[in-house]
């Protein structure tokens, strides 16, 4: 069994340890009640929203909330003298980020599969899922390394999610017509991870779905160029080796 593949089922084991795939679990029992309040019964429009939420703010919330947890159990100390490699446990972390996306992407879509219409690509929405909570996952490890808290960790959170996540969506439903300021919401990565989730169910022009795969694709590679590099600084600074 290759290191990875230990990180990652260690992962999970200590998502579960900490009660994150039952938060998950909660979360994702709150948009079915969403879905089963609104009044409509195709719910081919609400649903791909829900999505964005969940794997956007869930993704960065759940990295830091692991990491906040190994801070306390000092395993990040024990990660600076072992053999495994950062960059493995990036993608291993990230990797059991995404399963409780996953998870939310099931529980949704049973949901509205037996009590509601809903006719829908499953695969593309799965992709969708992986894509956009891949690159937010990365964000939130860049937001942990600058938080000294958890508390500092959900402020940082709330800013990206008024400044950056809102906007988007206002925007998907109707509330803001402005031309200027909707193209300009196209900078934004949260607009290319709308853009992904969307385009199952919308009228999304073909250079929009190219452009938000693109976009995420290469913002992800950045950013963890930009992970990696900076992880072994934090982890020093939180073990105090």
């Amino acid at each position: 069994m290759s290191n990875f593949q230990v990180l990652f089922l260690g992962e999970l084991q200590r998502m579960k340890k900490y009660n994150i795939f039952t938060g998950s679990i909660v979360i994702s029992l709150l948009w079915v009640a969403m879905l089963h309040f609104t009044e409509v019964q195709d719910v081919g429009f609400i649903f791909p929203l829900l999505l964005f939420i969940d794997a956007t703010s869930m993704a960065i919330l759940l990295i830091g909330v692991t990491m906040f947890y190994e801070k306390q159990e000092n395993a990040l100390k024990t990660l600076m003298v072992s053999p495994i490699n950062k960059s493995e446990y990036i993608l291993a972390k990230t990797c059991a980020n995404i399963i409780t996306n996953l998870e939310a992407l099931v529980i949704l879509y049973i949901y509205a599969r037996i009590f509601k219409e809903i006719n829908l690509n499953v695969l593309w929405f799965g992709i969708a899922v992986i894509l956009v909570s891949f690159l937010h996952s990365l964000i939130g490890f860049l937001f942990t390394y600058a938080s000294r808290d958890f508390t500092e960790l959900l402020m940082g959170m709330m800013k990206y999610t008024f400044l950056l996540m809102i906007p988007p969506l206002l925007e998907q439903v109707g509330l803001i017509r402005n031309q200027l300021f909707s193209r300009l919401l196209y900078i934004l990565p949260t607009k290319a991870s709308l853009l992904i989730l969307n385009a199952p169910v919308s009228g999304i022009e073909t250079w929009e779905i190219y452009y938000s795969i693109i976009y995420t694709i290469f913002l992800s590679a950045l950013l963890y160029v930009q992970v990696v590099k900076k992880f072994t600084n934090f982890a020093i600074k939180e073990s105090g080796v």
